[in-house]
């Protein structure tokens, strides 16, 4: 019995670490194109293979790895959230994303995977949305492209470790724009 029992566990390990293994790719089929559908904050994406990042990438293969579309959708969930008046509601989908910095073609094996951050590549998101009052009724409405041309100049991101701090601030200044200061001091 207590074999079978470490069978079973090597085997469950075994595929757990198979899962983990396999590296994350935004242009998956089977990746989701929204976040669960919970709370007063609604989030998903356009198919991301059609995003600037890939398809004007210097390294499209690594452009792709991960899982950073989730990963922002996640955080304007969670920002947007603590901004939002209670019983309102927000719907976002975000229709492109062009990280900051750009991999550039010709600099060699050695960083062919590697991000270049310029000026010259600043990061920009491209997003609708619909805000619902209390009462259910449509608040606003709109497109919004945001970016930051300069982005480089801001030396608390980058002394940031998170590879998407800047898409990350942008997304954390629409919000401030858009829903002003909410209840953030309350959280």
């Amino acid at each position: 019995m207590k074999r079978k029992a470490c069978l079973l566990l090597a085997a469950t390990l075994l595929a757990a670490s198979a899962a983990i293994a396999k590296p994350r790719n935004v242009t998956d089929p089977d990746a989701p194109r929204s976040l669960p559908d919970e709370g007063p904050v609604a989030v998903q994406w356009t198919d991301p293979a059609e995003f600037t990042e890939l398809k004007f990438s210097g390294n499209r293969w690594e452009a792709q790895r991960g899982n950073w579309v989730y990963d922002l959708a996640m955080h304007l969930r969670k920002e947007a959230e603590k901004r939002l008046p209670p019983g309102e509601r927000l719907e976002v989908t975000i229709t492109d994303i062009d990280r900051a910095g750009s991999y550039e073609p010709g600099r060699g094996v050695q960083l062919d995977h590697v991000r270049i951050m310029r000026d010259v590549y600043p990061p920009k998101i491209k997003l609708a949305f619909r805000r619902y009052g209390a009462d259910g009724q449509l608040v606003d409405e709109g497109e919004r492209t945001l970016r930051d041309l300069m982005y480089l100049h801001n030396i608390q991101a980058t002394l940031n470790n998170d590879g998407l701090v800047y898409e990350k601030r942008l997304i954390d200044d629409w919000l401030r724009h858009e829903l002003g200061s909410g209840r953030v001091a309350g959280n």
